[in-house]
C-alpha cells in the first residue's frame, strides 16, 4: 500500500487487518501519520523511487499494490501543477514500471472525480467524456491513462476507483482525518466545532445550485474502504480491468453541510462567505450503479449525519490525544 498511512489508506489498511491479509506500507509521512498503520509493515520514503519500492516488492513477495499516495489539494494544485504532475503521475508512471518489472500485476488506484471536470447536468458517469479543470485532476487523469495503456499491452489488470467527497473516520475511533491544514468541508467544520478553527469559510456563494452553494456527493470512508477491499476480491476471481465511481448518487450543498454540522453538534459555527475558488465546478455527484454491478458493493453508512457524527467525535479526540 503506498501511501498507507495517510487518511483513506490506513482506513482500509485496517479493513484489511481485519481479513487477516498480509499488507505493507510505503508512506514518505508528509501528510500520513506513523501511529495510523496500527502494527503494519511501515517503510518510510518515496513511491517514486524504484529501487526502495523495489526492494519492498521483493522482499515482502508482493502480489497487488494499492496505490493512494498522491497529493490532493485543488488550490495548491492550480498554484504549484509540477508538484502535483510530480508526485502524482510522474511517480505513478515509476511505480508501475517497478510493478512491471517484479511481477506485480494487480493494482487498485486511488482516483479523483476531478478527472470530470464540471460534467453536464452535474452528474459524473464513468463512460463520459472527461475534463478536468484543475492540475490535480489532470495529473490522476494522466495516471489513470498510464494504467490502461499498460494493462493494454501487458498482463497488467487495475481497478480504477474514482472517489467523490470522501468523510467521516473509524468508527471505533482508532483512526481519522488527522492531516494539518485539511481542506474537506466536514472535516474543516468540525475543526471549527471544536475550537481548533475560528471559522468555516464559504468558497462560492452564487453557483447557479438551489441556494448558491457547491454541491458535492459526500461518502463515508468506511464505505470507499468496503470499495477496495471488494476491488481487490474482483482482481483475484480474475476480474477484467475497469473504472469506477465511488458515490452515494446523491449531493449535499456546502450550506446544508454545514446545518448538519450544527445540528449534530448542537452548536453555531461562525461562517465567511469567500469568493469561488480556482478548480471548484459547482456541482458533482456520482452516477455509481456500475460499481455495484462489477463489484456487489453497496453502501451501508449513507448518512449525512453519521458522516458528520463520526468525524465530529474524532476531532473531540484529536483535541484531548494530538497525534
Amino acid at each position: 500500500m503506498t501511501g498507507g498511512a495517510g487518511y483513506i489508506g490506513s482506513h482500509v489498511l485496517l479493513q484489511l487487518q481485519a481479513r487477516g491479509e498480509r499488507t505493507v506500507v510505503i508512506d514518505n509521512l508528509y501528510t500520513g501519520f506513523r501511529q495510523a498503520v496500527l502494527g503494519t509493515p511501515l517503510v518510510v520514503g518515496d513511491v517514486g523511487d524504484r529501487e526502495l519500492v523495489g526492494r519492498v516488492l521483493r522482499e515482502y513477495d508482493v502480489d497487488t499494490v494499492m496505490h493512494f499516495a498522491a497529493s490532493t489539494i485543488v488550490p495548491e494544485s492550480v498554484s504549484d501543477p509540477l508538484k502535483y504532475y510530480g508526485n502524482n503521475t510522474g511517480a505513478t508512471r515509476n511505480l508501475l514500471e517497478t510493478c512491471m518489472q517484479h511481477s506485480v500485476r494487480q493494482v487498485v488506484f486511488s482516483s479523483t472525480a476531478a478527472v470530470y471536470g464540471i460534467p453536464a447536468g452535474g452528474i459524473a458517469r464513468e463512460d463520459m467524456p472527461l475534463g478536468p479543470i484543475n492540475p490535480y485532476g489532470t495529473s490522476k487523469l494522466m495516471s489513470e491513462w498510464i494504467l490502461r495503456d499498460l494493462a493494454a499491452v501487458s498482463d497488467l489488470r487495475y481497478v480504477t476507483l474514482r472517489y467523490f467527497n470522501v468523510a467521516g473516520s473509524d468508527p471505533q475511533g482508532r483512526i481519522g482525518q488527522s492531516t494539518a491544514k485539511a481542506t474537506l468541508l466536514i472535516k474543516v467544520a468540525c475543526e471549527a466545532i471544536v475550537g481548533k478553527r475560528p471559522h468555516v469559510s464559504i468558497f462560492g456563494t452564487d453557483y447557479d445550485t438551489p441556494d448558491g452553494t457547491g454541491v458535492r456527493d459526500y461518502i463515508h470512508i468506511e464505505d470507499l474502504s468496503r470499495a477496495h477491499v471488494d476491488a481487490l476480491d474482483h482482481l483475484r476471481r480474475g476480474g477484467a480491468s475497469t473504472v469506477l465511481n465511488c458515490g452515494y448518487s446523491h449531493g449535499y450543498s456546502v450550506r446544508e453541510v454545514l446545518k448538519g454540522v450544527e445540528r449534530v453538534a448542537g452548536q453555531a459555527l461562525v461562517i465567511r462567505e469567500e469568493p469561488r475558488r480556482d478548480g471548484d465546478p459547482p456541482v458533482l455527484v456520482a452516477e455509481a450503479q456500475r460499481i455495484r454491478t462489477q463489484l456487489g458493493w453497496t453502501p451501508r453508512l449513507d448518512d449525512l449525519d453519521a458522516i458528520i457524527d463520526s468525524s465530529l467525535r474524532w476531532e473531540r479526540k484529536l483535541r484531548q490525544e494530538p497525534w
